[in-house]
């Protein structure tokens, strides 16, 4: 792998990508110093669509809230994430119309997509539009019209990578596409198509060198006696996780689980990093033996891991290799084994929504690796960026992410409802600054499930409110609340003088004894994750702090 090659091009992709969502943003009246009339009819001259109109106020939205600077970023990493989905899917066929978005046949920047426009299959295409683009001579508005229809087609299969289109992202795809020096033609040409065949490498080392130069600016903040924000934990505590590392403790937890209850040389002889037990006495032996007499019982999908802070999901997949392994000698298909595990056995979380995209992608493909059909299936992974309920106010005010009114009418008058919701409400509240540390008890999920149930069935305004918003904030809840068999992390390092005010409060008063560095309260938080009882061996286990470093994966 040419990681210096895949290194010269995120950092320049980064760049080059804010600088060109700006641009677009500019082409709409939107600037870093302001913008024109919200409810403008044109801009520049130019009379702006039905769809142009709703998408720009959208955006000026979205600036109000979270301002130009965040939101340029935001958008630009969203395209770099769907341009690298986009070409790990074309490089391995995974495309279901395997038809190559960026490239030909030879691996040269000339897409496949634009040469077979009149043929392709893709849902929501209007070949109307598509001859009269081709009839005007107009390639590059046809290939931005391809390639936003092509994302939106696989929204229905990868929805938490390829969200549904129609938004402000649409708005600000960057101009000038098809340029051979452009982000896509140096995708293409800087970094060798054999490199985008290892999924977990190739993904994993793109997302950290992206955020290269966001990492030493806030390195830099730090010397100046700034402490981390919100926003910013990720690029200072995240570290891709070398593969000998990821190996050594999947093989050593997961592996051993299964193994404590089905001995299998063949199995052990596979894991290159599994270490055998040493002898014990006579005492701990026996233990140990009646712990490997109850696990006979245990079936593979009765397993639950979890990664809380799973970056760009190398440990996830990683598993799910060790699980398809485990699954085939319990006497299931490859194919089905797949399916359940997406559905029974991974969990993943991460603070960082750009890290979650990342690692549902990957888990996903890894499916896809062994079930070619499962796209088709609508199965999606346990794998979520963590969502918060509310957030303070520069008034120090609680104020609601979500809708009030959606949430009155989720709540519907029905006391129990609202009371389970004020509790998760209370738990999940500014849980992007805090992460997997939160514990979430006391929430009745099956009374919150069942309700949004019948909302479904129910004619409101905030159905979508409910699905894309609320029910994930559940799942996650669910998920922090949930035992599992096996926690697997690299935890993020960030000792206690570079904590800002409410981390650190939060650390000292949920972990005192482990409050001097956030890896420290992650481990003490995993002593409440097994589901099986304290006299059985936890499954968990921690990576070694990177040499020299004090960030993880």
């Amino acid at each position: 792998m040419n990681k210096n090659a895949i290194q010269r091009f995120a950092i320049w992709a980064r760049t080059e990508l804010i600088s060109q969502v700006s641009q677009r943003a500019y082409q709409y009246d939107i600037k870093v110093d302001g913008y024109g009339e919200y409810d403008a009819e044109a801009v520049g001259g130019r009379l702006l669509s039905k769809d142009e109109k709703k998408q720009r106020q959208q955006l000026i939205n979205q600036i109000r809230s979270n301002g130009y600077t965040q939101v340029m970023e935001e958008v630009a990493y969203t395209w770099f994430n769907r341009f690298i989905a986009l070409r790990f899917m074309e490089v391995n066929n995974y495309l279901p119309t395997h038809i190559r978005v960026f490239s030909d046949a030879s691996g040269a920047f000339k897409p496949e997509i634009l040469s077979n426009a009149l043929h392709l299959d893709l849902d929501g295409l209007n070949m109307e539009k598509v001859s009269d683009l081709i009839e005007k001579n107009q390639s590059e508005d046809l290939y931005r019209y391809l390639l936003l229809t092509q994302c939106n087609a696989l929204n229905a299969s990868l929805p938490r990578m390829f969200e549904e289109m129609g938004s402000y992202t649409e708005l600000l795809l960057p101009n000038n596409i098809l340029r051979q020096d452009g982000v896509l033609g140096r995708m293409v040409s800087d970094i060798p198509e054999e490199d985008w065949t290892d999924q977990v490498q190739i993904i994993g080392w793109l997302y950290q060198y992206y955020n290269t130069e966001l990492k030493d600016e806030t390195f830099a903040l730090l010397k100046k006696n700034e402490k981390i924000t919100k926003e910013c934990i990720p690029f200072v505590t995240q570290l891709f996780t070398p593969d000998w590392i990821v190996r050594y403790m999947v093989e050593n937890s997961l592996g051993r689980l299964w193994l404590e209850g089905h001995p299998d040389d063949e199995l052990k002889s596979g894991w290159k990093y599994y270490l055998d037990e040493a002898e014990q006495e006579a005492e701990v032996q026996a233990q140990l033996d009646a712990i490997r007499a109850e696990r006979r019982d245990l079936r593979p999908q009765d397993i639950k891991l979890i990664d809380p802070c799973m970056g760009s999901g190398h440990i996830l997949v990683y598993a799910f290799d060790v699980l398809v392994q485990i699954y085939k000698k319990a006497g299931f298909s490859e194919r089905d084994a797949a399916q359940s595990i997406l559905k029974n056995n991974l969990y993943g979380l991460d603070i960082d929504k750009r890290a979650a995209q990342l690692a549902y992608f990957a888990v996903m493909m890894k499916a896809r690796q062994y079930d070619r059909r499962i796209f088709a299936r609508d199965i999606q992974p346990n794998i979520f960026a963590i969502a918060e309920s509310g957030h303070f106010e520069k008034v120090g005010k609680k104020v609601s992410v979500i809708n009030p009114a959606a949430i009155e009418e989720f709540i519907g008058g029905r006391p129990e409802i609202k009371a389970n919701y004020d509790l998760l409400f209370e738990q999940m509240f500014d849980a992007k600054e805090y992460g997997s540390v939160i514990r979430v008890e006391g929430v009745d999920f099956d009374a919150l499930y069942a309700r949004y149930d019948e909302t479904v069935d129910e004619v409101s305004l905030y159905h979508q409110i409910f699905k894309e918003e609320l029910l994930p904030l559940i799942q996650i809840a669910e998920m922090l609340s949930q035992k599992y068999d096996v926690a697997v992390t690299n935890p993020p390092y960030m000792g206690s003088g570079n904590m800002n005010s409410k981390l650190s409060e939060f650390v000292k008063n949920c972990y005192p004894d482990s409050k001097s560095d956030l890896s420290t309260a992650f481990m003490e938080r995993t002593l409440f994750i097994p589901k099986r009882s304290l006299r059985r061996r936890w499954a968990y286990l921690f990576a070694p702090s990177p040499p020299m470093s004090r960030e993880s994966n």
